[in-house]
């Protein structure tokens, strides 16, 4: 998921309003937790529920637009309210509804992960646990580290696994027939080519950053666990003197960096670029079908490996809709939605379900979905998955790149 990235003040005040009794828990409402599914599905009936989501991809729109708003009507008279915004947007205005002693949230469900994550825990801003209520949870692959831990956090019921998706670097093999595999050979490509190459100043630039952090630190295992500022001041100088010997041959020359994915893949349809990322390993296949995309697009991981994580729902700690928010989530997890989500006709986003555990009418629909044509197999970009480091460090990073490569 495009999250934006939140700056260290928003962890002072987190620490205040914890200090002053944020907490975590139903703080008006009394506990789902104690009703059955039944129940939980009748007090659901009616309601609406307001979900803040990124909006940044018609793709994904059109999904939940077309598809998951209508079926939700049709089952369950839930009416879901989709809201724009993301990261930053969705800390703020819990933070802000905290700090007013609000009993009553204006969001119940919320699209996020990773540093969001981490910071409505410090806020104390999420309902739960509650993901062992959801009937459709059972097939959930909460096994697999890639899905059950979220940077580095395990996410224990506090967050419902939505989609699972790993970083892709995306190349027009007509005008690129050999892409560089490393740092090594980017650095080498970037000079002989000018212009035709860059990163974007949000989350999959970051995606990027890490991945280079990772592999100048010699490995995944270097950076695993908590934040670690010795760990951190020893590599990251390192990344940055890089980032600098980069930067004079990126587009622009370096002296300005794209406001996301979205302008890079139309610089990249356009053929200014020569390279674009996303964070979804599927979508050049998705890009290519909309027609957005050349044929010649290609997809792949670089050798040293690139990030891998999950994205999730989470339900404020003050929803009045609680039970609404779970039969939401319930249905998005449903073998049903998760089947046509990750169809890259329809958006491509990899499933968070065992495929072994699905009744097996869904295990053969699983897997007779069309295959790639554009990206690599699922399996093969797995053997170059790396798992997202702790929050502290994209945060860094963030603060970081902006200080040293974009001032």
């Amino acid at each position: 998921m495009k999250n934006r990235i939140t700056r260290s003040f928003v962890f002072l005040l987190a620490g205040l309003l914890w200090s002053c009794g944020g907490g975590e828990g139903n703080k008006q409402a009394e506990d789902i937790a104690a009703l059955s599914w039944e129940q939980i599905e009748e007090r659901a009936r009616g309601a609406t529920v307001n979900l803040m989501m990124w909006a940044g991809d018609p793709v994904i729109n059109a999904y939940m637009q077309n598809y998951v708003r209508p079926a939700l009507k049709e089952r369950y008279g839930i009416e879901l309210a989709i809201a724009g915004g993301q990261g930053s947007i969705i800390v703020q205005n819990l933070m802000a509804e905290l700090q007013a002693g609000k009993a009553e949230s204006e969001l119940d469900l919320m699209w996020i992960n990773g540093e969001t994550f981490y910071q409505l825990r410090q806020l104390g801003a999420l309902y739960g646990p509650w993901t062992d209520k959801l009937p459709n949870a059972q097939y959930i692959d909460f096994e697999n580290p890639f899905i059950g831990i979220d940077f580095q956090q395990p996410v224990n019921g506090y967050e419902c696994p939505w989609g699972n998706v790993q970083m892709a670097f995306i190349y027009d093999s007509l005008k690129v027939p050999d892409p560089p595999q490393n740092r090594e050979e980017l650095l080498q490509f970037v000079q002989e080519n000018p212009g035709r190459f860059t990163i974007d100043n949000q989350f999959t630039g970051l995606a990027f950053l890490k991945a280079c952090l990772i592999d100048i630190a010699g490995g995944q295992e270097v950076l695993n666990g908590p934040f670690d500022e010795e760990k951190y001041n020893t590599y990251a100088p390192q990344l940055w003197d890089y980032l600098r010997q980069l930067k004079p041959y990126l587009w622009k020359e370096g002296r300005t960096f794209p406001e996301g994915v979205a302008p890079m893949h139309q610089m990249f349809a356009s053929g200014e670029l020569w390279f674009t990322m996303s964070y979804n390993d599927n979508e050049v296949d998705n890009k290519i079908l909309q027609g957005l995309f050349p044929e010649s697009a290609r997809a792949y991981a670089w050798e040293p490996g690139t990030i891998q994580n999950s994205h999730y729902m989470g339900i404020s700690v003050n929803s009045p809709n609680k039970a609404g928010a779970m039969v939401v989530s319930n249905f998005l997890i449903s073998p049903e939605a998760q089947y046509k989500k990750q169809d890259p006709a329809v958006w491509g986003d990899g499933a968070v379900l065992a495929i072994d555990k699905l009744p097996e009418e869904w295990r053969e629909k699983f897997r007779a979905l069309s295959a790639r044509r554009y990206a690599p197999p699922r399996a093969e970009m797995q053997e170059r998955a790396l798992m997202e480091l702790a929050p502290e460090y994209m945060i860094r990073l963030a603060e970081d790149f902006r200080n040293e490569i974009i001032q």
